[in-house]
């Protein structure tokens, strides 16, 4: 049995980092116990890579590790290379970053899609391939992301396949005035990420990560994400609907988030606070909808009211 106060003291360490943002944490955070991996996409500045680095200090024994993608970024770079050991005259094997518990790809969309792709089996399947020697993730294996949605020089939009690896997308947004002025004062002197201390030890994340896989989901909600996601295919909006990954990605998200809430058990709720920021990323609308304004959140608002609710 995992201890139920474990959730509840990572999420009060990285918020005591990250100010004001308490929701956006609890929803990353449930995203890593589920097993998937998060995209953030906002504006410079609003906490992205520092949220990354709080959720890492805060377990002991993870290994963190950040690549910054830029456009001369090749495959190996991320998953490794295999060098001539000139003693043994064999190649050596040396593993990249991507071998780490918590992986922070910032700014994914600077890499070209050859890069991008490098990530694809890695996160789908939590294992990679090189020189035909499957090396597999174990443990934690959470990547999270961050892409700036404003800048388009030098950039490269991420391709459906591996938009539909993420599991969830989140912004964090701008804080309150309030917020703002309590950030400025706790780095007077120096950034809180250098005091905060782990409360969690990476095998109680993992007895985390089992214990969401336990939380009860009814044959009826099962049902239901079934039916929410599934509204998405043949609207006329839509160029790509969502796959059964996003059901899936829905039906662990948010049994994570139950835990997290002190639930043993989802509610219809649950299933939709966590609808849009699962399933609207991997949307791909059709032209003359992305031309008078709409937007893949706001479909999902409208798919979450027109679906039955079960009672």
């Amino acid at each position: 049995m995992t201890d139920p106060a474990t959730a509840a003291r990572l999420e009060s360490a990285v918020c005591s980092v990250v100010r004001g943002q308490r929701d956006v944490v609890r929803r990353v955070l449930a995203c890593m116990v589920a097993g998937g991996h998060v995209l953030l996409e906002d504006f410079p500045g609003t906490g992205k890579t520092t949220l990354a680095k709080a959720i890492a200090r805060s377990i002991s024994g993870t290994v963190f590790k950040r690549v910054q993608f830029t456009p001369d970024l090749l495959p190996s770079d991320i998953l490794g290379i295999s060098v001539l050991d000139p003693q043994t005259h064999e190649f050596r094997f040396h593993p990249g970053p991507i071998f780490a518990d918590i992986l922070l790809a910032d700014e994914i969309n600077r890499a070209s899609p050859r890069t991008q792709s490098a990530l694809l089996e890695a996160m789908g399947e939590r294992q990679v391939t090189i020189d035909a020697q499957r090396h597999d993730l174990d443990g934690v294996f959470f990547v999270i992301a961050t892409q700036n949605p404003v800048e388009f020089r030098g950039t490269y939009p991420l391709p459906e396949a591996q938009m539909d690896r993420f599991a969830m997308q989140c912004s964090l947004g701008y804080v309150s005035a309030a917020e703002e002025a309590s950030i400025l004062a706790d780095q007077a002197e120096r950034h809180p990420l250098d005091s905060l201390a782990a409360v969690a030890t990476r095998e109680e994340v993992l007895a985390l990560m089992a214990a969401a896989r336990q939380v009860r989901f009814s044959d009826e909600l099962r049902d239901y994400v079934v039916a929410l996601v599934g509204a998405t295919r043949g609207r006329r909006e839509i160029q790509l609907a969502a796959s059964p990954r996003a059901s899936l990605a829905l039906m662990k998200v948010s049994q994570a988030m139950a835990l997290f809430e002190g639930s043993d058990f989802v509610s219809p709720e649950i299933i939709q606070q966590m609808a849009a920021d699962v399933i609207a990323h991997r949307l791909v609308l059709e032209p003359e909808a992305r031309f008078s304004g709409l937007s893949a959140r706001q479909i999902v608002m409208d798919l979450i009211a027109q679906t039955p609710v079960p009672v």
